[in-house]
């Protein structure tokens, strides 16, 4: 009898650099390109919603869990706003990874649709709390305070700029 993988091995995601100081760029492109193994040239525009910086987006494909590589290679950079996806794939949730100067770093599992996905038992342990607390704590779950400190650096560069695709190194899916 044959059995087969019934998990991905391969899937795609973005990483939207939504503010880099013009210096950084090169270093975040560098970066990138070590973990992608290739180039990853990025088209940088301005970002309007923090006069002095850039922004841009790249897509990417390899191998599950490349989200969390990408991530832990931008956070070098602590003054950098940025956010990785990785999507989800068969066997896998997706991930999706928040950075913003003064808040640190969120992370949080994702849905086909892009929801963040927070666990059943995570959910009861919450509610044990009481409202309230429960409350407080959703918010910190869907990652409520990175996404209000984001959306202004999200929206300003909404000017129909170039996304670049880079796949990762080889991927040997079988």
């Amino acid at each position: 009898m044959r059995t087969s993988n019934q998990f991905a091995e391969a899937t795609t995601g973005v990483v939207y650099i939504h503010s880099s100081p013009s210096a950084v760029c090169p270093h975040v492109e560098w970066a990138l390109s070590g973990v992608l193994d290739a180039p990853a040239r990025l088209t940088w525009r301005p970002q309007p919603a923090a006069p002095g910086t850039s922004r841009a987006e790249v897509t990417w494909v390899g191998p599950v869990g490349s989200a969390a590589r990408l991530t832990a290679a931008l956070q070098q950079w602590p003054m950098l706003r940025f956010e990785v996806t990785e999507d989800p794939s068969q066997g896998v949730d997706g991930q999706r990874f928040c950075f913003a100067p003064g808040l640190g770093l969120w992370s949080g599992s994702t849905s086909a649709s892009g929801d963040v996905i927070v666990s059943e038992h995570r959910l009861r342990a919450l509610a044990a709390a009481g409202p309230q607390a429960l409350a407080e704590a959703l918010d910190t779950e869907l990652g409520a305070a990175w996404d209000e400190e984001l959306e202004t650096f999200r929206t300003a560069g909404m000017d129909g700029g170039i996304t670049t695709t880079v796949p990762l190194g080889s991927v040997a899916v079988g």
